[in-house]
């Protein structure tokens, strides 16, 4: 059976495909995103960044993986990143800078991008890539500061890019979205489908029993 591969260290990309049927194997890459982007140039469309950023991740976990694996397996990697205020925004890691990106966000709009990289391979070698990059528009609600500074607290937002989640406890300062709801929390599910048609594997053939 093909085995699917997720390049990510996301657990909120890993229950998302788990509860959608597929049982993956995690295999986190080594790539210094910080450092890509730099190379990439600020002034990159902002759909190339993420896309560059989710292959670099695939290319980087396809060429560390044991030859077993490599037999027969689709191996996917993301990167998402959210786009406001013409700027583009990843994990704040700071509470600082969580608070800062909320203090800027609330009652607006924003887009959050999520780049996919696909790679088939089979007996050993790369047969096929395909790539794409979605965009889903957030609608963010108006919490108080005192709000925000209770969400910051917690430490959710200062992991997750764009400093929030549709998931979790970001989930009630979000009022609604416009696009695909998997692909905010971390990876599209009609994406993934349709690149796994691209490269020749139907999802329904990597649907764990049960």
């Amino acid at each position: 059976m093909t085995r699917f591969i997720l390049a990510s260290a996301s657990p909120a990309r890993l229950r998302i495909l788990q509860a959608a049927g597929l049982d993956p194997a995690v295999h986190v890459s080594d790539v210094d995103e910080d450092a890509l982007i730099a190379d990439i140039g600020s002034s990159a469309p902002p759909a190339d960044i993420v896309a560059a950023l989710a292959r670099a991740k695939a290319d980087s976990v396809v060429a560390a993986l044991d030859p077993g694996l490599r037999e027969d397996a689709v191996l996917v990697g993301c990167d998402s990143m959210l786009h406001h205020g013409g700027a583009l925004t990843g994990k704040p890691h700071t509470a600082a800078a969580a608070r800062a990106q909320w203090h800027a966000m609330r009652g607006t709009e924003a887009e959050l991008l999520t780049g996919h990289c696909l790679v088939r391979l089979i007996a050993g070698e790369i047969a096929a890539t395909a790539s794409r990059t979605v965009a889903t528009t957030i609608r963010f609600s108006s919490p108080t500061d005192a709000q925000i500074d209770a969400y910051v607290a917690t430490e959710e937002p200062l992991a997750v890019a764009g400093a929030f989640t549709l998931d979790g406890r970001g989930g009630w300062f979000v009022d609604g979205i416009d696009g695909d709801p998997s692909s905010v929390i971390g990876i599209s599910l009609p994406l993934v489908r349709s690149l796994l048609d691209d490269v020749g594997v139907s999802i329904t053939d990597l649907w764990t029993a049960g």
